[in-house]
């Protein structure tokens, strides 16, 4: 059953960069895989001068002026795209089929054997390639070459189903939270495991955006990283820190699981680099963490009505859900709802 991986053709690929600082240098690593493709790239709201692109790059940036312009002043003001999560605005406007997104902290990995991981390849391969959500194959991703169906998989599911999402992973730097990291400041991910494998139907997992590819005409109405929160008296948002990507993918999965579409993870890893203090991200994740209590739960119990059958409908009867059942954990849940509610609009508004 295994099949061949497939080219990430420039013409249904967009690159979406989050810039969250002026300098974008960390592009010239990433320049032998991406200089043939569009880069997207979105200007934070709150960074005052513009990004500083390498030169040879084929791109479009976005700033704020830019979001009003498209989406109309209202919008723009209420979806006020912050931190890394400004990318949102970039799968916005995308007009191809695949978007890949990757952290500035990030450059491209080293597989086992010493050679350039193609990031791009692997995502497109993930994301054409069936998932297998129903059945759990002990031998990992049966559409892989070399790879196949183990004994007693039921040959009624192995067609598979349409992969939404590729959940990439990374080298050095472990996706822990901050209190981990303060117990375990020596641990680094050095394992390349050359596997990929679909997320069974009914589990939830921790999204991150940090290296992230999807299929914008399957799942983009729900790829919305809002979980944001406005400061007393700023008109600005602020994030719940490294819950936005979590909360995009916790709706992503239930989406998926109810409408038949798969979520991969695995392949391809990049390279992160070393981030920040994590006794300061620690002050900054407190809460998000306790909000996590609640969230994990309300996911678990979730059930979309069987009449609800596009994405944009799932994902507003998940908003309403918030609202009747999170709101009274903490008023901010009124404001996330809202918040995406406005998205799909923005989402009607670039698509007339």
């Amino acid at each position: 059953m295994g099949l061949p991986k497939v080219e990430a053709l420039p013409e249904e690929v967009d690159i979406v960069i989050s810039a969250i600082r002026t300098d974008l240098s960390f592009l010239e690593a990433w320049r032998p895989i991406f200089q043939r493709y569009h880069l997207i790239i979105v200007q934070d709201v709150e960074l005052n001068s513009d990004p500083q692109v390498p030169l040879g790059f084929d791109y479009d940036l976005y700033a704020h002026q830019d979001r009003v312009r498209i989406l109309g002043p209202e919008l723009a003001s209420s979806l006020r795209f912050t931190g890394h999560a400004c990318r949102c605005f970039g799968f916005l406007v995308s007009k191809k089929k695949y978007i890949f997104s990757i952290d500035d902290d990030c450059v491209p990995a080293k597989d086992s054997d010493g050679n350039l991981v193609n990031v791009l390849e692997q995502h497109i391969t993930n994301l054409k390639q069936p998932a297998t959500p129903f059945y759990f194959n002990t031998l990992y991703d049966p559409f892989r070459e070399g790879a196949d169906f183990v004994r007693g998989y039921p040959f009624s599911l192995r067609e598979g189903v349409p992969t939404a999402i590729s959940h990439g992973l990374w080298l050095n730097v472990s996706d822990y939270d901050s209190p981990t990291r303060i117990l375990k400041p020596g641990d680094r991910n050095n394992n390349f495991v050359d596997a990929v494998l679909t997320v069974p139907r009914a589990s939830l997992f921790p999204m991150s955006g940090i290296n992230i590819a999807f299929d914008k005409e399957i799942i983009g109405k729900a790829m919305f990283f809002g979980l944001v929160k406005l400061t007393g008296g700023n008109p600005f948002f602020s994030r719940y820190d490294n819950l936005d990507d979590i909360w995009a993918g916790l709706c992503c999965k239930i989406i998926c699981d109810h409408l038949g579409y798969g979520v991969k993870t695995g392949l391809p890893y990049v390279w992160r680099k070393d981030t920040g203090s994590p006794m300061l991200s620690l002050q900054r994740e407190n809460k998000g963490v306790h909000l996590l209590e609640h969230i994990i739960p309300f996911f678990q119990s979730l059930r979309l009505p069987h009449t609800v059958v596009l994405v944009e409908d799932c994902y507003l009867y998940i908003a309403s859900q918030v609202k009747v059942r999170l709101s009274s954990v903490d008023p901010f849940f009124q404001q996330l709802a809202t918040s995406m509610e406005m998205w799909i609009q923005a989402w009607k508004a670039v698509s007339s």
